[in-house]
């Protein structure tokens, strides 16, 4: 039984180190100007893959010579 309650006093210790991690870090805004411009470049290819990998954009696109649709011939 000891045993048992040493088990789980370790997993609340990990559980409550990581969400003290988690919450320590939260979502502060960077302050130095590298930062902001990793933040911006991220935040560009997002939009663009959201834009670039949408449905509508994956099926409504025409076949192209990489695809398997080739022309025999």
């Amino acid at each position: 039984m000891v045993a048992i309650g040493l088990l789980f006093g370790l997993l609340a210790a990990v559980v409550l180190t990581l969400v003290r991690v988690l919450l320590r870090r939260g979502s502060r805004p960077t302050e130095n100007a590298d930062g902001l411009l990793i933040e911006r470049t991220r935040r560009q290819m997002a939009a663009h893959d959201r834009q670039s990998f949408s449905a509508i954009a994956q099926h409504n696109t025409t076949p192209t010579m990489g695809d398997s649709y080739r022309l025999k011939g």
